[in-house]
């Protein structure tokens, strides 16, 4: 995982503990303070959100605890692998595309981020710049070439 993805990721879990959680403690505590609990919507709603709350927190933990962060400088710069940044063409399309290979909870299609356990990356792994690959993805088989690798 990179440094930037694990910074995030512990962000998040320190909001959810500062500030989201306590927002939820209060909302259940307002909602009791209402009377009859069987029929408080306010209540059940807020018990819900705390579940919600407390399952994410637990799972952002977990990630925390067995992920180990990456020194870039120590990575091949030459072969695409686990933080590469890739630049392709589709040769069918003639298309550009250029996509950063990352950990499976860092993969954002948006920011251009793709898992490492993707179809288009377990293609790519340890390929070098001009070659030329095939990924089954679910619309059929691409076939991509590399126009340069990146860390």
């Amino acid at each position: 995982m990179s440094q930037e993805g694990y910074d995030k990721i512990a962000a998040e879990l320190n909001k959810l503990i500062k500030e989201d959680l306590p927002q939820v403690r209060d909302a259940i505590a307002e909602a009791r303070d209402k009377g009859d609990l069987s029929e408080n919507f306010e209540y059940h709603a807020a018990k819900r959100e705390q579940g919600r709350l407390i399952g994410r927190m637990n799972y952002l933990r977990k990630i925390l605890e067995f992920a180990r962060v990456i020194d870039k400088s120590k990575l091949k710069s030459d072969t695409v692998g686990l933080l590469s940044r890739v630049e392709l063409t589709n040769t069918e399309r003639d298309t550009h595309i250029a996509y950063t290979i990352v950990s499976p909870h860092e993969a954002n299609l948006k920011e251009g981020k793709i898992s490492i356990k993707s179809p288009i990356a377990q293609a790519l792994l340890n390929k070098k710049a001009g070659d030329v690959v095939e990924a089954r993805v679910p619309a059929g088989i691409i076939k991509l070439r590399i126009d340069s690798v990146q860390i």
